[in-house]
């Protein structure tokens, strides 16, 4: 078993801090002032809230590393009802966990995100004692060609809260 699938909730943590990160240091640099919350409870679909420029963005994170064959994430039908929703799904280096790109489903700052409704119903990873794996009804499945594509953490920033 590899330290990524023995250890995934630490490594997801631990990009998750990497990736608050670089978002402070530029907000530091445009002389903001980013806040950012975590939710008490993991069941709306978003895992940080950060404000920056009057823009509240309510963001799901997603990770792989460079080279996983996964090409669809399951984002969760409540992160619609919030303003200016969205999903960063974030690749690393599996080494050295250097961030390496980024690739965002939303809209604009003060936008809300786009329609997710033509996705597939999303399903349980894991099956019951029979094998079936249940529909979970609150997430559709997107494809990795419906999100857009960001090289650098600054440009990703600008995407979320204006140039």
């Amino acid at each position: 078993m590899s330290k990524h699938t023995e250890h995934s909730s630490f490594r997801e943590k631990l990009i998750e801090h990497l990736f608050v990160g670089e978002l402070l240091k530029i907000s530091w640099s445009r002389d903001c002032l980013l806040q950012v919350a975590k939710p008490e409870v993991d069941n709306a679909g978003y895992d940080l809230i950060a404000e920056d420029c009057g823009v509240i963005r309510h963001i799901q994170i997603k990770a792989s590393y460079v080279g996983a064959k996964t090409s669809t994430q399951k984002v969760h039908l409540h992160l619609a009802k919030k303003a200016s929703g969205c999903v960063i799904w974030i690749f690393f280096d599996e080494n050295t966990l250097e961030l390496k790109s980024f690739y965002f489903l939303g809209g604009g700052p003060g936008k809300p995100l786009p329609s997710i409704d033509h996705g597939k119903t999303a399903k349980h990873s894991k099956g019951d004692k029979t094998g079936h794996k249940a529909e979970r009804p609150n997430f559709k499945v997107m494809n990795k060609g419906e999100f857009e594509l960001f090289e650098s953490p600054k440009a990703l920033y600008e995407k979320l809260f204006g140039g």
